[in-house]
């Protein structure tokens, strides 16, 4: 019995034991430390080369992100017979038609002079807005004719319509045009009055008793 327990021990202790790994040649460990620094030098130098296909390399739409860019395409000229541009603008109420052609930057609203239909110097400053961002000013002749609404819903829609018939005499200046948002039409109007209010909000006076 005790022969067998010691054979059981020696069986166990044996299997226990894990093997030692082989030591590895001088050769092989100096032949790892130079080629480790080769690697190295070549991930380097690959970087950029694989920075360049990343940037060169269309996206997820298949587009690549890179090289010459599409340029916008230019709209056409819309002139009429007599070589004038047609537009119509609108505001509030108001609604105006406009023509416009090279002059000396005379502005006629319904048959009157500007000055005289648009008295006030305000009401003038915005009719010119258009020729002013464009650095056109008195460089086209205006004529307009506008009916409903007041004097500044006239104005704002003049100058709506001045805007629309700019860009499409010189379509270059579109882009100018819309990014100071003037071909796009106003949809600002009074709130209506409610019942039970004096005003759109404006409550009665109260009183107590």
């Amino acid at each position: 019995m005790a022969d067998k327990k010691k054979s059981l021990a020696d069986l166990g202790a044996l299997t226990s034991e894990t093997p030692e790994a082989p030591a590895p040649a001088p050769e092989a460990t100096e032949a790892t430390e130079t080629a480790m620094p080769e690697a190295a030098e070549t991930t380097v130098a690959e970087a950029p080369a694989r920075e360049r296909r990343d940037k060169d390399a269309p996206d997820d739409q298949g587009v690549s992100t890179q090289g010459p860019q599409i340029q916008a395409v230019l709209r056409e000229q819309q002139l009429d017979k007599h070589g004038r541009a047609y537009a119509t603008g609108r505001r509030k109420d108001a609604v105006a038609r406009v023509w416009l052609k090279p002059g000396s930057g005379k502005i006629v609203v319904n048959e009157r002079d500007q000055e005289v239909y648009f008295a006030r110097p305000s009401l003038r400053l915005v009719i010119n807005q258009p020729f002013g961002i464009t650095e056109r000013v008195g460089q086209y002749d205006v004529i307009a004719t506008v009916k409903g609404g007041g004097l500044s819903g006239q104005a704002g829609a003049v100058k709506h319509g001045i805007a629309q018939a700019l860009s499409r005499y010189e379509p270059a200046l579109r882009t100018t045009v819309k990014r100071a948002g003037f071909l796009t039409r106003d949809s600002r109007v009074v709130e209506r009055k409610k019942y039970g209010r004096a005003k759109a909000r404006r409550s009665f006076q109260f009183s107590k008793r």
